[in-house]
């Protein structure tokens, strides 16, 4: 039987409409996941260690979390490519993540309504939060992840609808059939996942035309097959301008899926392994095409996390080095990819922030150095740390104005914001350690001598700066909320005003008495305006911590 263009036009949109919110339904699912357990995200990352075994339950939960094998993946390049985490750490991770990505599939295969089940769970939040805001207000954030399952379910219910007249098509049904190869059947699942770059919507795909006897169910092992080697697309892209070793995870990731579908491939063949699972689950070909998925990323697994070392090698002999040398003029610990993960995002952008004001705070003393003794050495590499400097404050900001976007539980949300401030306080921090080593650059070059007071009071000023700035990063990469460290760095900030006020005034007065020449007083001037300002900018760094609180408490 023939159907007409207007009904498979129709079938088309339908379907297309179904991927579209399934697709959907698994971002916001996701994405409301990462915002509930957002520190918890974090704390996983932080606990990666060397054990293939722990690696492999990280990679588990974690793409539980993100509900996506290729974005934990995606994520896992970005960390190798900022230096943030090893290539070895990262074997066990890819491994636990397509055991992780079988979760979702195992819900999509359950014969309930739970499109339904969610959306009423939905909407009871909703109206618990609209009528008691104050007690129910915190599960707000759980609300994308039950109207994600909802919509994801929806959707899967829009596909299997619209492809029902497909079975009346002759034309489509005796294509489908004919699909007897294996390696075709391998090739289609790997194509339409790579298309869609998601296996869990191919999969969603794949089960309706199953459940319709479309295909019979020992090509639905082939084609899943097939899926997990496409479901490495989305890595591959990712890794476009990465590093050699970046490259390698999404490398380590095809192997891992290409070797263990050709041991599968061998296994169906000689062994009746449609049969038994059709045994084991019978009368529900979702549900087989589901336990295939976990036996097939489990089994893989097992077999090949004795050999994580051989893939890691195999994939350093693939991805040759690029003979690229690290250069002081990129981010450290962030890359666009975490953007996937706002969370961890947020984090490696504050860790970006420690380290610019760790390469400020170096420049600054530096340049007293040089002011004391010239030192050219000392001299280039303030020059080299200022252009790091300004790259990272572009680039940081950048990326705070993108993460500023995403959807960031609350106290991130506030520690994105700070950040904006704090970097600009750091890159003035920069720009007076600049200006200090023009004047002592113009003392080493007049040969201009001070008096031993005037170094004296300069010296014991600039240490006071320095211990300030001290303080003032140490509050900030702690993240320090006692109100006694901050109020020691104000009290500390009053007294350096207090006192470059009163060393300006004594000065003025030398100059006026003729005990000083007035190129050795603009020298002196300039240099306690940018030790004051280098003052005031260390107490907007620490003072920032606290303004995050405040806003934490009124909120």
């Amino acid at each position: 039987m023939e159907i007409g263009a207007s009904v498979l036009f129709t079938c088309i949109l339908e379907l297309l409409a179904g991927l579209g919110l399934f697709l959907y339904g698994m971002n916001t699912m996701s994405d409301g996941l990462e915002r509930v357990a957002g520190k918890q995200l974090k704390g996983l990352l932080g606990a990666v260690t060397k054990n293939r075994a722990t690696q492999v339950v990280l990679g588990f939960i974690i793409t539980v979390l993100m509900q996506s094998s290729s974005a934990t993946t995606v994520m896992l390049v970005g960390f190798v490519n900022a230096g943030i985490m090893q290539l070895s750490q990262a074997v066990g991770i890819i491994m636990g993540a397509n055991i992780g990505t079988t979760v979702t599939v195992l819900m999509m295969s359950v014969k309930l309504d739970f499109h339904i089940i969610f959306c009423f769970i939905g909407c009871i939040v909703l109206f618990l939060m609209m009528f008691a805001p104050k007690k129910f207000g915190k599960m707000e954030s759980i609300v994308p992840v039950i109207f994600g399952v909802g919509a994801l379910f929806i959707g899967m219910r829009f596909m299997s609808d619209a492809m029902k007249p497909l079975r009346d098509w002759q034309g489509f049904t005796d294509a489908l059939q004919a699909v007897k190869n294996p390696i075709v059947a391998v090739l289609i699942g790997a194509g339409i996942t790579a298309l869609i770059q998601s296996s869990a919507a191919s999969i969603a795909i794949l089960m309706p035309l199953a459940e319709l006897g479309l295909i019979d169910f020992q090509m639905c092992m082939f084609i899943l097959f097939g899926q997990n080697i496409g479901t490495c697309v989305t890595a591959v892209l990712a890794c476009i301008g990465a590093t050699a070793t970046s490259k390698r995870v999404a490398c380590v990731h095809l192997l891992f899926n290409v070797i263990g579908t050709v041991i599968f491939i061998i296994l169906a063949l000689i062994l009746p392994m449609h049969t038994w699972i059709q045994n084991l689950v019978p009368g529900n070909i979702s549900m087989q095409i589901s336990v295939t998925h976990i036996i097939f990323n489990s089994v893989t697994t097992v077999l090949l996390l004795p050999f994580a070392s051989v893939l890691e090698q195999l994939a350093c002999i693939i991805i040759r080095d690029d003979g690229m040398v690290g250069e002081a003029l990129k981010l450290a610990h962030f890359d666009q990819r975490m953007l996937m993960t706002p969370a961890v995002a947020a984090e490696q952008l504050f860790n970006e922030a420690k380290r610019m004001g760790g390469i400020a705070k170096a420049n600054f003393v530096r340049a007293i150095e040089c002011f004391d003794e010239w030192d050219d050495d000392k001299a280039a590499e303030i020059v080299r740390n200022e252009e790091v400097l300004d790259f990272l404050n572009h680039e940081i900001t950048t990326y705070l104005v993108e993460v500023k976007g995403l959807d960031l539980n609350f106290q991130d949300t506030l520690l994105v914001g700070s950040l904006f401030h704090v970097i600009n306080d750091m890159e003035r921090v920069g720009d007076h350690s600049q200006n200090i080593l023009e004047a002592a650059q113009l003392r080493h070059n007049e040969d201009i001598k001070f008096s031993e007071k005037a170094v004296k009071e300069l010296d014991d000023l600039s240490a006071m700066v320095t211990a300030q700035l001290d303080r003032a990063m140490e509050i900030f990469s702690k993240q320090d909320t006692r109100g006694v460290a901050l109020k020691q760095v104000e009290d500390i900030e009053q007294e350096i005003d207090d006192i470059t006020e009163a060393l300006r005034e004594h000065h003025v007065d030398r100059l006026k008495q003729h005990k000083c020449s007035a190129k050795n007083g603009m020298i002196y001037l300039d240099l306690l305006t940018n030790l004051e300002r280098i003052g005031d900018h260390a107490e907007n760094i620490a003072s920032s911590v606290e303004k995050q609180q405040t806003a934490h408490h009124v909120a």
